[in-house]
């Protein structure tokens, strides 16, 4: 029996199938579309490479909801995030040279080399850069490389503000540890060396807060004053009868660096004009003395983005407290008020233009969730999804006035998924 059948065999046990529930929950039917899934990867990476003797891994990164916290992580504030049980994984095989083929679903191939780890100008805004600069961060930490065949697919959609980007780096760094490394990377360097192949190779300024609710999982607050310091919670919205549900309102975060950079940059030259690298550091009392020259050589809107990062950095210790003490009206109220600040202040739920599906769909989900639920925009804005907290007895009427006008599909309804980057299935039942 070559590894493939070994494999098939292994996902077909009762230990697999709890391994699976695990991972990606019990709503009716998920198990069976996993395991077709994982399935169909192998089948894909057994046609592509042909590795019978090789041995197989599962390695599988997770999609993360921001719950609250909007655009402060990369001025060292605060968050509230978790991972979701959508994710991004790859069946994988070790090659004995220092090449990489790297097959995704809907996505050019990659073939490159790890013997050259250069940044390359002309692979900005690809997975080739991606791939690269993991790897280069990964050996800059005394991590070992090697080369690998991979057949990966995801449904973390991309531009839909569930990170994808970020579920897609840290499952390449989770595949060199998990063949090269013995899988000993900790969460927090293994988020920080996503981030530093986004920021240096792929060309996007992002903070910190995807990479880590990637790679850490569950539900956990994340304080980035200095080091990140990573606070895992408890807190069933399932069971106090709440469901998770992003909206795909069918815009792309694609061309839109230049609206995020914006943002960052922003806030950070307001923290430069009073002395300081960034918004953590100052206080409210100093922005307010600081007002008028300010607006006069940065604008307005970097003064309302910083009204936005104090407000909000502080909302979501409020919103820690609530959740400790099981005060579900007070975590609405902080949800609902995190998302006017960004509608308001922040200014991230759309660019210039008439398009606003954003906009849209947080009127609609605001008329339908008044005194009920709580919705605010997901992740970084712009364009994507937002985020609704919906009494379990409403989510099939809210998902049917929502896929009526932005397609069928464009629901997710999303649990927590309590680990981040994972070996789901290894050699020898690992």
């Amino acid at each position: 029996m070559n590894h493939y059948a070994q494999m098939l065999s292994q996902m077909r046990r009762p230990a697999a199938m709890e391994r699976l529930s695990r991972l990606y929950g019990h709503r009716e039917g998920e198990l069976a579309r996993q395991l077709t899934r994982y399935a169909n990867l192998l089948k894909t990476h057994e046609e592509l490479f042909h590795q019978g003797g090789a041995p197989l891994y599962f390695i599988s990164a997770p999609g993360r909801t921001e719950i609250i916290g909007n655009h402060t992580d990369h001025n060292n504030g605060r968050v509230l995030a978790a991972a979701v049980n959508l994710d991004c994984v790859a069946c994988v095989s070790p090659r004995e040279d220092m090449t990489v083929r790297l097959c995704s679903a809907g996505y050019p191939a990659i073939e490159l080399s790890l013997s050259d780890l250069a940044p390359r100008k002309e692979e900005e805004g690809t997975s080739a850069a991606l791939v690269r600069g993991v790897a280069k961060g990964m050996q800059e930490r005394g991590f070992r490389l090697g080369g690998f065949d991979a057949a990966v697919t995801s449904d973390v959609l991309g531009g839909s503000g569930l990170s994808s980007s970020a579920a897609y780096e840290v499952m390449v760094c989770a595949i060199l540890d998990a063949l090269y490394n013995g899988f000993t990377c900790e969460s927090t360097p293994r988020a920080q060396i996503a981030q530093y192949a986004e920021n240096v190779y792929f060309g996007k300024p992002s903070g910190l807060m995807d990479q880590m609710a990637c790679s850490t999982g569950g539900l956990v607050t994340i304080d980035f004053k200095d080091e990140p310091q990573v606070t895992p919670l408890s807190f069933g919205f399932q069971d106090a009868g709440y469901s998770l549900v992003v909206v795909n309102t069918g815009g792309s975060h694609d061309n839109l660096t230049a609206e995020y950079a914006a943002v960052r940059s922003e806030m950070q030259g307001v923290a430069e004009m009073m002395g300081e690298k960034v918004l953590r550091r100052v206080r409210p009392e100093q922005l307010w003395q600081h007002i008028p020259e300010i607006r006069e050589k940065l604008g307005e809107r970097a003064v309302l983005r910083a009204f936005h990062f104090l407000d909000e950095n502080k909302r979501v210790k409020d919103m820690v407290q609530a959740i400790r003490s099981g005060d579900i009206p007070a975590m609405f109220e902080n949800i609902i008020a995190s998302g006017e600040s960004s509608w308001m202040l922040l200014q991230n739920i759309y660019p210039a233009g008439k398009h606003q599906p954003l906009s849209l769909a947080l009127a609609m989900a605001g008329s339908m969730l008044k005194g009920k639920g709580a919705w605010r925009v997901h992740g970084g804005g712009f364009a994507g999804t937002t985020l609704n907290f919906v009494p379990n007895a409403m989510v099939d009427d809210f998902v049917r006035r929502m896929e009526q006008v932005f397609g069928v599909h464009s629901c997710f309804v999303l649990d927590v998924r309590p680990e981040g980057a994972a070996i789901v299935f290894g050699p020898d039942g690992q």
